[in-house]
């Protein structure tokens, strides 16, 4: 449960390049944006370059309160010393992961690499094997993630996974839809 000072505290996954597309960093700069601004905390992985650096920079400069989690080698090369609220160096990226779980109330991957996937799959895995109930949040910006939610289905058709692994990924179109869902998420973490 969230400390009082904010709504909820959501775990944002991303990658740390910024993509072809720039409508992927303005959709990220425009979650950071809307957390920061309805008093939610943003836990990401603490770099300042790519998706990550858009959404935490927007977060931050509303003057949203961040967490960002960072294992010790990529540290020099992913803080470039942006003002954050507060954030950890763990000493692996398998640390990283858990702090960063432990840290919030939910999940939402925006459009990244492996680390994103790896990060993704590994919170929807746990769910399935029910040590966890979190919301697990997918913001397909531009159709991003379709390949993703594509594959998904094609992992349950074959039964190699449950329905119930794909209904635990929500899945988004657009960030007001998501901002909803988050927003039911922190009626009930509060």
């Amino acid at each position: 449960m969230a400390p009082s000072n904010y709504r909820a505290s959501i775990c944002v996954y991303c990658g740390s390049r910024p993509g072809l597309d720039p409508v992927f960093a303005q959709s990220a700069a425009k979650v950071g944006d809307w957390l920061g601004r309805f008093g939610f905390r943003l836990v990401y992985g603490a770099g300042d370059t790519g998706i990550m650096g858009a959404v935490a920079n927007a977060a931050t400069r509303v003057g949203g309160q961040t967490l960002g989690i960072i294992p010790a080698h990529l540290a020099n090369a992913e803080i470039e010393g942006e003002d954050r609220s507060d954030y950890i160096i763990t000493e692996n990226m398998h640390e990283r992961k858990k702090v960063m779980f432990m840290n919030s109330d939910a999940t939402v991957a925006l459009p990244g690499g492996p680390g994103t996937l790896d990060e993704l799959f590994e919170v929807l895995t746990w769910r399935q094997l029910g040590l966890h109930g979190k919301p697990v949040l997918l913001l397909n910006v531009a159709g991003f993630w379709n390949p993703l939610v594509t594959l998904i289905e094609h992992l349950v058709s074959m039964g190699f996974a449950d329905q119930s692994f794909r209904d635990s990924l929500e899945v988004f179109d657009t960030t007001y839809a998501l901002f909803d869902r988050l927003r039911e998420i922190a009626g009930d973490a509060n």
